[in-house]
């Protein structure tokens, strides 16, 4: 088992590893909308989303993969009716690659943001 860690996502704000490389499968922890640096926040779920799946996107890549690898995620909403907004950019992220997923919508997130999203990815190109 390796621990992923990288300064191109936000530190992990608890006593848990940003991914961990395990038998050819990479497991991302929730991602929310932190900014790497400064720990800004955006506001509104579409912008959060894309700050999330750049976090996402940097952990992969400092486990060798990219969001083409991810095979599953989950993805938390503060509410369902942004549920839309989120995926419009969840897509665009993706493109044509499309992983499972599952969606739901929990009463709070972390730093009360609007959106996270974890991931598990192949670590060997598919």
């Amino acid at each position: 088992m390796e621990t992923i860690a990288t300064d191109a996502a936000p530190a992990a704000i608890g006593p848990y590893a940003q991914a961990v490389r395990a038998g050819g499968m990479i497991y991302c922890s929730g991602q929310i909308a932190l900014s790497p640096g400064g720990g800004d926040i955006p506001a509104g779920v579409e912008a959060q989303t894309r700050q999330v799946l750049a976090n996402l996107q940097a952990v992969l890549r400092a486990a060798g993969a990219d969001l083409d690898r991810v095979v599953k995620t989950t993805v938390y909403l503060a509410s369902m009716d942004e549920f839309p907004a989120m995926n419009a950019v969840y897509a665009e992220a993706f493109g044509d690659h499309r992983p499972a997923r599952a969606t739901v919508e929990v009463s709070r997130l972390p730093k009360n943001v609007r959106v996270e999203i974890d991931a598990i990815a192949v670590a060997e190109a598919m």
